[in-house]
Parts: structure tokens; C-alpha cells; sequence
């Protein structure tokens, strides 16, 4: 009888996955997103990096997930919808933002000028709240199910109550695509 397999057996472990905590900044937060999304031998930034990082309270208790679009929806609000809105509370007319000179030395002016000073914005305001969890020992169709029924592509792994890994959509793509090539 074959063995089954276990969300342990294919999750990416805690100590090799982006963790930060939600008083953090984006600024500081951030860049240890970046290292552990980009390959650490190259530098070069890849679709096979993490896209998420756990986001921890004080006492080390799981809390959020921040992910890439929750981040550019600070830093970047126009993205966001509700832009005139957004856009008066960062001091940019809607002149600037109908003009989409992405190629003009204004606009990058700024874009960056819009990052710097949303670079300030805790962790805790840009963090998704958490749809759902998953026991270390749970099989593999209990996993791509709750992903599916949850609408997410990532899910912090708990052995009781201690945080020990992420499974992601990724993980279990993988090992599908195994199958097929048996």
C-alpha cells in the first residue's frame, strides 16, 4: 500500500520562507521579501521565489500574509481603485494620473516619490487577514482542496499550534505534475 502523502512532505520549511512581524514598515519589511523571492547565488529575481511572507504579532503568534499586490496597493494606491480619492490624499492630480507618461521624467519622479512615502506604512495595514491553516499531516487532496474552497494560493502549516511551514498552490502543482511524468 503506498504511502500517503503529507502537506509535511511537500510544504516549504518556516526557516526557508519570509517571515516579518506587522509593526514593521514596508521599508523594513520589504527587502526580506526580496532576498528570499530572488535567488540568493545570481541576485536574479524569479517567478520561482516566494511570493508571500507570514506576518507575526509581538509574541510570535501567526497573524496575516502579506503578498505582492497587497503591498503595491500601498505603495502604489491608484492601483487600488477609488483613485481620485487615493490620489488627493497623495497630492497628485488626476491630470498627472490620466496623462500615463510612464515615460516621462515627471512621472517616475513620481512614482517614486509615491513609494517613499507610503515606505512608512506598517505591516499590520497592508496584511491579508488568514483564510485558513493546515495540520502538518493532512493529505494531499484535503490540502489542494482547502486552497481551492479558500481562494488562496498559499497555507501556513501547523503542527499543533507551532507555525512550521507554507504549502503553496506551487507545491502541490508539482506534485500532480510528477504523477504525470511517472
Amino acid at each position: 500500500m503506498p504511502v500517503k502523502l503529507k502537506v509535511k512532505d511537500m510544504m516549504v520549511p518556516i526557516d526557508d520562507y519570509a517571515v516579518t512581524t506587522a509593526d514593521k514598515t514596508l521599508k523594513e519589511a520589504v527587502p526580506d521579501l526580496m532576498r528570499i523571492y530572488c535567488q540568493v547565488e545570481t541576485g536574479k529575481c524569479t517567478e520561482a521565489g516566494h511570493r508571500t511572507s507570514l506576518v507575526l504579532d509581538s509574541q510570535g503568534k501567526l497573524v496575516g500574509i502579506m503578498d505582492f499586490k497587497s503591498i503595491l496597493k500601498v505603495l502604489i494606491p491608484e492601483i487600488a481603485g477609488g483613485i481620485s480619492g487615493k490620489l488627493q490624499a497623495l497630492g497628485i492630480s488626476m491630470a498627472f494620473a490620466e496623462a500615463d507618461a510612464h515615460d516621462m521624467d515627471s512621472s517616475t519622479h513620481g512614482f517614486r516619490s509615491r513609494v517613499r512615502q507610503n515606505a512608512q506604512t506598517r505591516v499590520s495595514d497592508v496584511m491579508l487577514k488568514l483564510r485558513g491553516t493546515i495540520d502538518a499531516d493532512a493529505g494531499f487532496l484535503d490540502a489542494l482542496k482547502m486552497i481551492y474552497r479558500n481562494k488562496v494560493t498559499v497555507l501556513p502549516v501547523l503542527e499543533g499550534d507551532k507555525l512550521v511551514g507554507v504549502l503553496r498552490d506551487s507545491d502541490l502543482f508539482l506534485e500532480a505534475a510528477n504523477v504525470l511524468m511517472e
